[in-house]
């Protein structure tokens, strides 16, 4: 099976008063949702990453999408194409570390090393608050 860099696949988004978001991907067997459609569609997009790279890795064949507008609704619900950039997905499950180096004010580094913190730890601790990950 040859990988991509994107995919689009079809989702189903159902609306109930009172409850979240539902999202399915009828081609893929798989749900989630959000609180609101902003946060169902991250979710949707997290899914379909995770899905499609284990399948992927298993060496699983993907289904054909189903073109959007053959996806059954009800009242309630909306058909969309959800898509994934997979190149991040796929770096994100990969544990190996990245070398980078960084400019700090030599004051600054001396400092950090008198007080025996870990400047990579520190840059890595913020790029994940930063990044919200």
């Amino acid at each position: 099976m040859k990988s991509q860099d994107r995919y689009f696949y079809p989702a189903v988004f159902t609306y109930e008063p009172g409850c979240e978001i539902a999202v399915t991907f009828p081609d893929l067997g798989v749900a989630t949702s959000g609180v609101d459609e902003p946060d169902a569609l991250m979710s949707a997009r997290d899914l379909l990453g995770i899905v499609i790279l284990g399948m992927e890795q298993d060496g699983e064949e993907l289904p054909e999408p189903t073109h959007v507008n053959a996806v059954k609704v009800e009242d309630n619900e909306l058909a969309m194409l959800v898509d994934v950039c997979m190149p991040s997905v796929r770096m994100a499950n990969v544990d190996k570390a990245a070398t980078r180096s960084v400019t700090l004010p030599a004051w600054l580094d001396a400092l950090a090393v008198e007080n025996g913190i870990d400047c990579s730890q520190v840059l890595e601790d913020g790029l994940r608050q930063r990044l919200g990950v």
